[in-house]
């Protein structure tokens, strides 16, 4: 028999895999489980995905790309008037609101990087994102230590279960951004002399 092309295969595999790490955990995830959730042969998973980190990494991209979409559609780091303290907390909001599935499975996926380092460079990527992105409106200490406070609020409230609260993130947000390094400060956070 012919081999079947399905171009979408791929995909479905990843797909499949965020679904089994959603329901079990990382410890559910296996080649075996996810073309059973896919509905492929096994040897599918493994010819696309040589290793199980293989598959965690490209889940972990995906789910990544979560969160970029929820700044990207809200636009605000393009007029520098916005209140970038109250932007964040927006974004955060946003992010958080309805289902927490997903959100929760992208930072299993990110904090899984403390123990599998191939996925390292890919949760790295996520907050140089970010950083990024909070450059435009910042200085890029600035802006890494924004990115630090909303991963811990986020934590916070996930591990919790607690309602987001907007008001608070917002507050704290606006004390990193009025704490921000001088204009002249490098790179390093170092503040010019004289200043």
């Amino acid at each position: 028999m012919p081999r079947r092309y399905d171009p979408e295969r791929r995909q479905r595999i990843i797909d499949a895999a965020i679904r089994v790490v959603g329901a079990k955990g990382i410890a559910g995830l296996s080649h075996r489980s996810a073309a059973a959730e896919a509905d492929v042969p096994l040897g599918s998973t493994t010819y696309h995905f040589r290793t199980l980190d293989e598959l965690l990494v490209a889940a972990l991209r995906q789910a990544n790309e979560g969160f970029a979409k929820v700044i990207a559609g809200r636009g605000g780091l393009t007029d520098p008037r916005t209140d970038l303290a109250a932007e964040l907390a927006a974004w955060v909001g946003e992010w958080l609101a309805g289902d927490r599935t997903g959100v929760e499975l992208e930072y299993e996926l990110y904090l899984a990087a403390l123990r599998r380092p191939a996925l390292r460079p890919v949760a790295a990527e996520w907050a140089e994102g970010v950083a990024e992105l909070l450059s435009r409106r910042t200085d890029p200490v600035t802006a890494r230590a924004l990115v630090a406070v909303v991963d811990g609020i986020c934590l916070q409230v996930l591990l919790t279960g607690a309602a987001y609260d907007e008001e608070y993130a917002r507050g704290v947000l606006g004390r990193v951004v009025a704490g921000r390094a001088p204009r002249g400060a490098d790179q390093r956070g170092d503040v010019p002399p004289g200043t």
